[in-house]
């Protein structure tokens, strides 16, 4: 149940928020850390904690490999590209939608060594959080 919460809250925070981790990334990563420093300090039974820990480690593994399989698992746990930028016209709604300020697609564009949103064939918000940028040919 709280891991299904957890994967709620990291989806309602935005792919910005963690970068090139996805939801289910973050979620083991918080949850092992947890872990580890309740053990750390003796709140949790080490043998109860490096089993719950593993079990969580296993499972989101399990998860990874069935990504590969089943299409419908990896929208769940995984981000869609999305269109920011289609020949030179910047998708207003999809800036608003991801939270991208005009800085932020500037700096994206700048990283990608383009001046001008007018010189983008296409930019997309990838999956990791990071903006690919395809120049158009000149």
């Amino acid at each position: 149940m709280l891991f299904a919460f957890g994967l709620i809250c990291i989806r309602i925070a935005g792919r910005r928020t963690f970068s090139q981790m996805t939801p289910l990334d973050i979620i083991v990563a918080v949850v092992v850390g947890s872990n580890i420093s309740r053990m750390m300090t003796g709140k949790a039974p080490f043998l109860g904690g490096i089993a719950a820990t593993l079990v969580l480690v296993v499972l989101h593994r399990l998860v990874a490999m069935a990504t590969l399989k089943w299409s419908w698992l990896a929208r769940a746990v995984k981000y869609a590209p999305a269109i920011l930028i289609r020949d030179g016209v910047v998708d207003r709604g999809a800036l608003r939608r991801h939270g991208i300020s005009d800085a932020d697609l500037a700096e994206g564009l700048r990283m990608e060594q383009v001046d001008r949103t007018e010189d983008v064939r296409l930019a997309t918000l990838e999956g990791g959080g990071k903006i690919s940028v395809v120049p158009k040919d000149h």
